[in-house]
């Protein structure tokens, strides 16, 4: 297996940065944006979450609970781009009230359970991986939909219909999301041949080698698949990280029969189904043993994906099991070495 260290001369342009802690960051150097302002209409809360439900429910809405951080380009997306849209504001604040919870943060919260604990706690608790995170809660507190990363506007206004029309109780949100899912993309699925090739047996023991797994989530009508195989995995950086894997490409809506990683016979949607699979492209790791070790389930760019294979290829999530913690030392070193840090590349 490729040590951390070894990888970063094939690092190159794959370059940028997920995010940085705030002023710590700013203080190493690192090319941060910092703060984004948050709309006004947001809710101004004393983080007492019981309450927050209470109150929400109270006006006929839901709440939304917004993990965020400081130099997190894909918060800043989702705030300059999703909530400048008049359709999707008009949808939230008429649904919803959204709390902003830093990831770092160590304001006082009561939580969910009553419990008083701070920020950081409360989304390490919940196990917040990505920036940002979007807890939809129902009238109850508990957790109706949760998108782990950013949604292009499309797909998050669907998000909002969801939760706001109460289809929690209907459909799941990926047969939901696929009865409105604009159909401009290529229409096929991008298995190259140096993928495994269905019909798949995930199983550990009858795959070669001992490379972990990678499972690509997709379907035929998806623009964000087209870019992952058309653009991002193009890249040179890319393809050797690739090649640290088994690679399969499952598509979510096929009835096609397949062993999973845990050996259990199945069908490819149900299995996606199962999985709780509501974005493609998702990427998911699995271990020899088959268990899922970690995933990507949302909109990320070419430095987001290599970063996200390089924190399983080289056991990093072994060691250190923050995924941001991990992306904020790789682009410390990556500095240290003269290597352009860019955050959206």
């Amino acid at each position: 297996m490729i040590r951390l260290w070894t990888l970063l001369a094939l690092w190159g342009l794959s370059a940028g940065l997920l995010a940085v802690e705030g002023s710590a960051g700013l203080e190493k150097g690192l090319i941060n944006p910092g703060f984004h302002e948050k709309p006004a209409w947001f809710k101004h809360s004393f983080l007492d979450l019981q309450e927050d439900v209470s109150e929400a429910a109270d006006e006929g809405k839901r709440l939304i609970l917004f993990f965020h951080q400081d130099g997190c380009p894909y918060c800043a997306k989702l705030l300059n781009e999703n909530f400048t849209i008049k359709d999707i504001v008009e949808k939230t604040k008429n649904s919803f009230q959204v709390i902003e919870i830093n990831i770092w943060g160590d304001n006082e919260v009561t939580d969910l359970d009553g419990k008083v604990t701070t920020e950081k706690d409360l989304a390490a608790r919940l196990k917040v991986m990505y920036t940002p995170t979007l807890l939809f809660l129902d009238e109850q507190g508990h957790t109706v939909l949760r998108i782990n990363g950013y949604f292009p506007p499309h797909k998050f206004s669907t998000a909002l219909d969801y939760v706001a029309e109460k289809q929690e109780t209907k459909q799941r949100f990926r047969d939901y999301l696929a009865s409105r899912q604009p159909a401009a993309a290529s229409g096929k699925l991008h298995r190259e041949p140096g993928f495994l090739q269905p019909p798949y047996d995930l199983r550990g023991n009858n795959r070669k080698g001992d490379k972990p797994l990678l499972v690509l989530m997709e379907m035929k009508q998806c623009p964000p698949c087209d870019e992952l195989h058309q653009q991002i995995l193009k890249r040179p950086a890319l393809q050797q990280a690739l090649g640290e894997f088994d690679v399969a490409l499952v598509d979510v809506w096929s009835s096609d029969s397949l062993i999973n990683p845990s050996g259990e016979q199945t069908s490819a949607t149900d299995w996606a189904a199962n999985l709780g699979i509501n974005y493609a492209p998702s990427l998911l790791f699995f271990d020899e043993q088959g268990r899922e070790i970690f995933r990507s389930e949302a909109y990320l760019k070419a430095f987001h994906i290599h970063a996200v294979m390089d924190y399983i290829a080289t056991d990093s999530y072994l060691d250190q099991p923050n995924f941001q913690r991990f992306v904020q030392s790789r682009a410390d070193h990556m500095r240290e070495q003269g290597i352009a840090v860019d955050l959206m590349e």
